[in-house]
């Protein structure tokens, strides 16, 4: 079907992959369904899904390693699916680049409704306009960032995170607000998502652009230069 959504499902368990492939389908997507690391990052390369639903615990090699691979070729959502329920764990999916996690067991009504809010949120319609802000320059349109003239490849969830920030600088937006409006979930969600996404942004675009206020949540600090309007 032209112009039908692509996802990728990466999970070493057959009856889960084909439960979650079936719902999928049956919400109108595409489904490609593979079982090991190696075969998800090949997949993700010749089957260019729209968005990723991932297993941590994989053979060949793990989720997290397929995150890294899949977000190093090019960004894409990514929805981790683990059965451990130490947020350490989910963390570092987060901080490799996915966008979302669900922990097992979980409801097929659950996980089409996260892909949805994933998928509505890359495809939000964007301006044709940029932000700069000093040497920081951001391509609606293109969802591009450069920082000093270097560009800098982020997540879906690091960049609409940025950009909600940099449409209003200076001033501290609270943890659950970023949760909530940034990053689209609503769901009680840790506020240690949050500070795993930032944390990725100072690394990616250095640690003096956001500026954490304590007990509250984050603002983005105008680099050296003039904003432009």
């Amino acid at each position: 079907m032209t112009g039908q959504r692509r996802v990728l499902v990466v999970e070493d368990d057959i009856t889960i992959a084909e439960s979650v492939a079936a719902r999928l389908r049956a919400e109108g997507f595409e489904v490609s369904v593979v079982h090991d690391g190696p075969s998800g990052v090949a997949a993700a390369g010749a089957f260019v899904p729209d968005l990723v639903v991932l297993d941590v615990m994989l053979p060949g090699f793990d989720g997290l390693e397929v995150c890294r691979r899949i977000q190093a070729a090019r960004p894409v959502p990514v929805l981790m699916l683990t059965a451990r329920g130490d947020e350490t764990d989910l963390l570092v999916g987060l901080a490799v680049g996915a966008d979302d996690y669900l922990t097992k067991p979980f409801s097929m009504r659950e996980l089409a409704a996260r892909v949805h809010v994933l998928l509505r949120r890359v495809s939000r319609a964007a301006v044709s306009r940029s932000l700069e802000l000093g040497d920081l320059s951001i391509d609606l349109a293109a969802r591009r960032v450069h920082r000093g003239g270097v560009e800098a490849h982020l997540t879906p969830t690091e960049y609409d995170l940025l950009v909600f920030l940099a449409e209003r600088p200076s001033a501290v937006q609270g943890r659950d607000r970023l949760l909530s409006e940034a990053c689209g979930w609503h769901d009680g969600a840790s506020s240690r998502t949050v500070d795993s996404h930032v944390k990725a942004l100072r690394r990616k675009l250095g640690a003096d652009l956001i500026r954490t206020v304590h007990g509250i949540g984050y603002a983005l600090e105008v680099p050296r230069g003039e904003a432009s309007p």
